[in-house]
């Protein structure tokens, strides 16, 4: 599905005083890079607006040396300063979601605005919430719209290296280090221009994945010794208890990227991790597959989840046990 609504834009941006940014709960690379990298060239273009950057919570600390992430607001953490900035707002920027439902707590603030809202997200089935739309489930990620968005508002002379390398991190990120089918040409052509700009490629992977704790690489061995073969479904799973977080000095994002260790498995085309949280009281879940085989719709069905074909998320509020009883039992039935 594609949706390209956003002429007039142009005209609302030259007319609002303060405008926000704000992208999903648990803030991942895509997220956290197409914010920064939208506020940073808001900022270059408009001097004379308030523009900041609102995020749920705290995003993990592999992006921690992204420019100008100090700048962010965290709804949980600065909630009195978070809430102001949102109900002045004239102008509501909501990137990587497509559901106010999908900034947690935040959902509330956003739903009492009376600003206008832009939407510019790559998941499936948006909400008729924003004035102004972009939505097409088949770009890679939501930082390659941003940089078509500044192309379609004539702003490419305010790009500068900061700005490209949030917007390469969360392209780099969301499409698997470019390895995923939703990696086109046009997202090489945009690599290639934030390269020009002076990007340092190397040393925006280095940064983001060469970094790991040795707690990090515990926990991995770990979630590796726990994986689980179901050769004749093609699937595999991974499972990590609120224990083996905790033994191992589990900090956010320490998990990211495991479940793609079982999918690179020869002859599995799905896998799933399977991760408690005992704070939450549910199962975090996980889902990548290959091919044609639908994980968003899985998601959506079984787990209260969603997200894209080959990559989606849900929840489990059954113990793990039980989510793995109920799993095994769906891929029975649709497998």
């Amino acid at each position: 599905m594609k949706i390209f609504e956003l002429n007039g834009l142009k005209s609302i941006l030259e007319k609002s005083k303060n405008i926000i940014i704000v992208a999903h709960k648990n803030p991942d690379g895509d997220a956290v890079g197409s914010s920064l990298g939208l506020s940073l060239l808001l900022k270059e273009a408009f001097t004379d607006k308030n523009i900041q950057v609102v995020l749920p919570n705290k995003f993990p600390e592999f992006l921690e040396w992204l420019p100008k992430q100090e700048q962010i607001l965290f709804f949980d953490q600065n909630n009195s300063e978070a809430k102001k900035s949102i109900n002045n707002a004239d102008l509501i920027f909501t990137l990587d979601f497509n559901s106010f439902g999908r900034t947690g707590e935040m959902a509330e603030e956003l739903e009492q605005s009376k600003a206008d809202f832009v939407m510019i997200d790559h998941h499936q089935q948006p909400d008729d919430y924003a004035k102004f739309t972009f939505s097409d489930t088949s770009i890679g990620s939501t930082c390659e719209m941003i940089y078509l968005t500044i192309q379609h508002l004539g702003y490419e002379k305010f790009l500068t290296k900061e700005i490209g390398e949030c917007i390469y991190t969360g392209i780099m990120t969301d499409t698997g280090s470019f390895k995923f089918s939703s990696t086109s040409s046009q997202t090489h052509r945009i690599i290639a221009d934030l390269i020009d700009l002076g990007v340092e490629n190397s040393k925006i992977h280095q940064n983001t994945f060469d970094n790991n704790s040795l707690s990090r690489l515990q926990l991995m061995g770990i979630a590796m010794s726990n994986l689980k073969i179901i050769a004749e479904k093609h699937a595999a799973y991974i499972t990590l208890s609120q224990e083996e977080l905790d033994l191992n000095d589990f900090k956010k994002g320490d998990t990211e990227g495991f479940v793609n260790y079982a999918l690179s498995l020869k002859g599995i085309n799905l896998a799933v991790i399977f991760i408690e949280n005992k704070s939450e009281g549910i199962i975090k879940i996980s889902l990548r597959s290959i091919g044609d085989i639908d994980v968003n719709t899985l998601a959506r069905k079984y787990f209260n989840g969603g997200g894209h074909q080959n990559a989606a998320g849900g929840r489990s509020e059954l113990s793990m046990s039980e989510t793995i009883t109920k799993f095994e039992k769906i891929l029975t039935d649709e497998f």
